[in-house]
């Protein structure tokens, strides 16, 4: 089923999609970075860039996605933003396009001390990055995403 990466151009991105990617099924990613764009595409994956503050572009990616795991850390960056100019501008924007989307699973991969987004969904994780090796939180998250149920 299709997963869809918010922030797939941040390292912990990086790193998951490495993981995502090699195996069976769609995988999406949603990233501000033309470059890492296209080689995302040259490994098969299905990229859309754009405007993480923009919940029309974040919506359309997510379309028909069993599964969102939206990275924290692109909100929360540098990165140039045209419709919010905060992180809770942002985190409001994705909360916003993950109901349009309605994705069955939702996995939000963030620092404690952020602010975090409210979803309507049936499966919802929060991974913590608090003093964590990335791998481990990677594994964290294709460990859960494996699940095919969560209690």
């Amino acid at each position: 089923m299709p997963i869809l990466v918010i922030g797939a151009d941040t390292s912990i991105g990086a790193q998951l999609m490495q993981q995502l990617s090699s195996r069976d099924g769609e995988v999406r990613a949603f990233v501000t970075d033309a470059h890492v764009g296209l080689a995302l595409k040259e490994t098969g994956v299905k990229v859309a860039t754009g405007d993480v503050s923009d919940a029309s572009h974040i919506s359309a990616a997510a379309a028909g996605c069993f599964s969102v795991v939206a990275i924290g850390e692109a909100a929360v960056d540098s990165r140039e933003r045209a419709f919010a100019s905060t992180p809770s501008g942002v985190l409001a924007t994705w909360s916003e396009a993950i109901r349009e989307a309605r994705p069955r699973r939702v996995i939000l991969i963030q620092n404690p001390s952020a602010p975090s987004i409210e979803v309507d969904a049936p499966e919802f994780l929060v991974v913590s990055t608090a003093d964590r090796p990335l791998a481990e939180v990677v594994s964290e998250v294709a460990e859960a995403e494996d699940r095919a149920v969560w209690d």
